[in-house]
């Protein structure tokens, strides 16, 4: 496969990445034999065939040379996919970087990289359908709650808020707008679609702007009933991402609090949230009704709106 004019860091990056793991499979050997072998760390190994960090071409030709079986116009292409993918990505700009954290800025790469997303989101409507008056209500509350900590709390300042905001409207242009994006799965639990979030008149734009998302052909958005899958919601809100159609392992999971948030390669982890999803999936209500779920709560919503212009 020849480079694209143009191609981006994340799909060569993604390449290389396939290639070596591919590799390194078919040759019988563990990331800890192949670490062993060429001096190297075994968190180095994971991280490269994690995606979490570019490889330089040294160290990939030595992965090639180590692994054998690569054709020279292979190996050729595979280093000019290694210095794409080492290009600055706007993520990883200085001026977004100091204001997000590490495990979203991994969320950034594998979104970009995903072949298909999976979502659970018990409390709110999840950052990629946020509308910006409830991302501006929510990070609001984020820097007013971490003022009520203790003493020595780091606040989120203004230009936090800022770059944030502006930061999930390009997630949102990544993982909805943009022509190929991926399948997005999403299960809301139905006490979010009752939680007014930044007032009704806040709540019915965003509750207006979820059901025509629902309504793109890629999202597929379910609602699990109030009287089901209430354990399973004290999982808190989570994401996986699958990174190969061809394999279900390859893929991660993302999960996050109130203040913190962190990426998980373990695929233990991966597995057992993959079937809580397929649980929760289970038990939603299908699309279509869900879909009219949400637009009977943006209907109400708006009317009672009318009722208080009136």
């Amino acid at each position: 496969m020849t480079t694209a004019p143009g191609e981006s860091p994340a799909v060569a990056r993604r390449r290389v990445r396939l290639a070596l793991r591919r590799a390194r499979q078919s040759s019988g050997w563990s990331q800890s034999d192949v670490a062993q072998r060429l001096g190297w760390s075994m968190s180095k190994m994971q991280r490269i065939e994690a995606g979490e960090v570019t490889v330089s071409a040294t160290d990939l030709r030595a992965l090639l040379e180590l692994y054998g079986g690569f054709s020279d116009e292979e190996v050729k292409q595979l280093v000019e996919d290694a210095r794409i993918s080492r290009r600055q990505r706007w993520w990883t700009a200085p001026e977004y970087r100091q204001h997000l954290t590490s495990g979203l800025m991994q969320l950034l790469q594998f979104e970009s990289e995903a072949v298909r997303i999976w979502a659970y989101q018990p409390v709110l409507v999840p950052g990629v359908l946020q509308t910006p008056a409830t991302a501006e209500t929510i990070f609001k509350f984020w820097h007013d709650a971490a003022r009520r900590r203790a003493s020595g709390a780091e606040l989120m300042s203004e230009a936090d808020r800022r770059v944030r905001i502006k930061v999930r409207e390009l997630r949102r242009q990544q993982v909805i707008e943009r022509a190929d994006a991926p399948p997005y799965h999403l299960v809301l639990d139905e006490s979010v679609l009752g939680r007014d979030v930044g007032g009704l008149d806040v709540a019915a734009e965003q509750m207006e702007a979820l059901a025509a998302s629902a309504q793109l052909s890629h999202v597929h958005i379910r609602i699990v009933p109030l009287d089901r899958g209430a354990l399973l919601g004290l999982l808190g809100p989570f994401m996986i991402l699958e990174l190969d159609e061809e394999d279900p392992d390859d893929a991660v999971l993302y999960s996050e609090t109130t203040f913190s948030d962190m990426v998980v390669h373990d695929i233990r982890d991966v597995r057992s949230h993959r079937g809580y999803m397929e649980t929760l999936w289970e038990q939603a209500f299908p699309e279509d009704a869900s879909l009219r779920l949400i637009e009977a709560r943006a209907a109400v919503l708006r009317s009672s709106l009318d009722r208080l212009d009136s």
